[in-house]
């Protein structure tokens, strides 16, 4: 079992995914486990303010290192030593091999980012792995939290219906993207599926798979691609 601990200010903006479809069935099947803590609560003054003015002037409002690290020391304390997970712009981007790290771990513990930023402090006075979802700016990290856990939890085995599922995709060895996918009806407005797919030759249908994979990663991703798979398979 995966067990995740998110910290945010909005719980109640995420509880409604996590307990729908893939997810909600992992938890319900005791395969994941994800605990929401709202980190005011760990605030220590009266009015529970977590944020505060940036040094040196600036637009927007900065998160205070306090609320932060006790609530990140009350989760290891309570429930046992997570791999940390900081959501920032500057992080690592999330990729496929990520998930599947994080699918093997015991615990992760994510923190969503919220207004201008956090204190650097919090960055540097915790051990943390930092992780982008990609080059743009979000209000928080609650959405990338949310994409995190899935792309991990979809990968234990038992989550997916078919475990098969979970190998045979984009960004799975190798890092190609995934092949086009087709079903009834034979011929949808003037658009037929190919001839190969209904052919019943299993092996061929498997290279033609191939071949699209690498044609579409060729055109669409060429980063993917290392050189010697620039070309369709012989």
């Amino acid at each position: 079992m995966l067990e995740v601990h998110l910290l945010t200010l909005f719980p109640e903006a995420v509880e409604s995914y996590l307990t729908a479809s893939i997810l909600g069935r992992a938890q319900k099947l005791g395969l994941l486990q994800v605990h929401l803590h709202d980190f005011r609560r760990f605030a220590a003054d009266k009015h529970h303010h977590v944020d505060d003015r940036p040094y040196g002037g600036g637009p927007g409002m900065v998160l205070k290192p306090e609320p932060i690290f006790h609530a990140v020391e009350w989760v290891e304390e309570t429930f046992g030593e997570c791999r940390k997970i900081l959501l920032t712009p500057s992080g690592t981007p999330f990729r496929q091999t990520t998930a599947l790290a994080y699918a093997k771990e015991e615990r992760l513990l994510l923190l969503c980012g919220r207004y201008e930023g956090f204190d650097e402090r919090i960055r540097t006075g915790i051990e943390w792995s930092e992780v982008s979802l990609g080059d743009f700016v979000l209000c928080g990290g609650e959405i990338g939290a949310l994409a995190i856990i899935e792309a991990s939890a979809r990968l234990i085995p038992g989550v997916l219906g078919h475990d098969e599922s979970a190998v045979l995709e984009s960004f799975t060895n190798p890092l190609l993207l995934d092949h086009p996918h087709y079903t009834r009806p034979e011929v949808f407005r003037g658009m037929e599926v190919p001839k190969i797919l209904l052919s019943g030759h299993h092996a061929q249908v498997e290279r033609w798979r191939q071949d699209q994979a690498i044609e579409r990663t060729h055109v669409r991703r060429p980063d993917l691609l290392p050189n010697q798979n620039t070309h369709k398979t012989p």
